[in-house]
């Protein structure tokens, strides 16, 4: 039997002791350490919920990688590619790849009688992926494209919607400008979304890609570029190697090249921004800890000083220093993992109350989101457990100390 850990269970069980000043002061010093831990839970799980729902809402857009004409610029007068491409099927088999899609780019110009708007159309086939669009969705319906026949249905953001005074099922004139000559289409407004990115939704409208072959003058398969979307975000960078390895050197039959981007590349300003609050993260998780730590060492200290007796006498029994402190580190890992318990359950609660309820609501328009995003990781929380379990106890090893500068004699003759 272990002697130490024996004692340690009685100590924390003590029943005489309940009244004492120091059992109120390491419940103190216990719901400090609960209080901390539900602290670090809520940021870690508000802070990466925020990364997660703003990095899918700008991948919803793009994609996590495009393949394009490597002499597109910045602008949105696209040089196509054929969708006919060799490596397109190696790069659907690849585990890292969730889908690949066509899409082309052209900017235009919406008008009502009264109101003008410039725009960016995205152009779709049949095939795209509309799950992001509707997610995002808030009236109307997505708009149905269909293989050979044009569809003039139209989405757009109520953003745009607002500027222009539109309602769903009304119908409004797009205007394009290509090589000096205006294209007009009359299209009819099928459904609004709202993601929150100002940027982006002042910007996108998304209806069919024949429109753009057709004022442009491509070729039914001629393209902007293709959609990578894949599983997992973290592993982007390998992805892209992945993608670049099947692509290669890849000449187009009008002698242009093909080049492969990722949404960071694409958005660095957004995604530098987002780095940034890993930041505010660890120095929340350091100072919580600090405190948490400075908490439970003085609550040692007092531990040590209500038994004084006991010590003097384990000692005279020819107990060792070290092993009278394991007895005292053993209770206060007990005092610690009771904090760490109702931390858990305070910190989890309150996350799990935002997720389902969205209680704390935000200002869209300045946040980008309409609630206090939440995203609960196991493998955050196992970590967050046992890093504040292991730097506690750390700490702990120094005002344990104290113990072998206790003298038996004195102990014992005091009352």
């Amino acid at each position: 039997m272990n002697l130490e850990l024996f004692i340690a269970k009685r100590l924390v069980s003590d029943k005489e002791s309940k009244g004492s000043v120091s059992r109120s002061l390491v419940k103190i010093t216990t719901f400090g350490i609960s209080l901390g831990l539900s602290v670090m839970i809520i940021s870690v799980a508000v802070v990466t919920g925020f990364k997660k729902e703003i990095t899918n809402k700008v991948i919803g857009f793009g994609g996590d990688l495009q393949i394009e004409n490597l002499d597109n610029n910045s602008s949105y007068e696209t040089k196509p590619i054929s969708s006919k491409q060799n490596f397109i099927d190696d790069i659907k088999k690849l585990p890292l790849v969730r889908n690949v899609q066509p899409f082309g780019i052209q900017s235009g110009i919406l008008k009502t009688k009264s109101e003008v708007q410039g725009i960016v159309l995205k152009g779709v086939d049949q095939d795209y992926d509309w799950s992001f669009f509707k997610k995002n969705l808030k009236e109307g319906k997505l708009p149905t494209i269909k293989g050979q026949e044009t569809s003039n249905e139209l989405l757009i953001s109520s953003r745009i919607a607002d500027l222009l005074n539109l309602k769903v099922n009304q119908d409004i004139a797009l205007f394009f400008i290509v090589d000096q000559q205006v294209f007009m289409r009359r299209m009819k407004l099928t459904g609004i979304y709202e993601t929150g990115l100002e940027e982006f939704d002042k910007l996108f409208a998304v209806g069919d890609i024949k429109h753009i072959r057709k004022v442009r003058k491509w070729e039914p398969d001629q393209i902007t570029g293709f959609e990578i979307n894949i599983t997992d975000f973290k592993e982007l960078n390998n992805a892209k190697t992945q993608v670049n390895n099947i692509m290669g050197i890849n000449i187009q039959e009008d002698g242009s090249g093909l080049r492969l981007t990722s949404i960071v590349d694409k958005n660095p300003q957004m995604f530098d921004w987002l780095n940034l609050q890993n930041l505010n993260v660890w120095i929340i998780l350091i100072l919580m800890l600090v405190v948490a730590g400075f908490n439970m060492i003085s609550g040692l200290l007092i531990l040590i000083l209500d038994r004084t007796k006991m010590i003097g006498l384990l000692t005279s029994m020819g107990a060792q220093s070290v092993n009278i402190r394991k007895i005292f580190l053993y209770q206060s890992g007990f005092l610690v993992l009771r904090g760490l318990l109702w931390g858990n359950i305070i910190g989890l609660g309150i996350c799990f109350i935002q997720y389902f309820f969205k209680v704390v609501k935000l200002e869209q328009s300045s946040y980008f989101i309409s609630s206090v995003p939440i995203n609960i990781n196991v493998i955050h929380i196992f970590l967050l457990n046992a890093g504040t379990l292991a730097s506690i106890m750390l700490m702990l090893l120094i005002p344990s100390i104290i113990i072998s500068k206790i003298n038996p004699d004195v102990t014992l003759r005091y009352d």
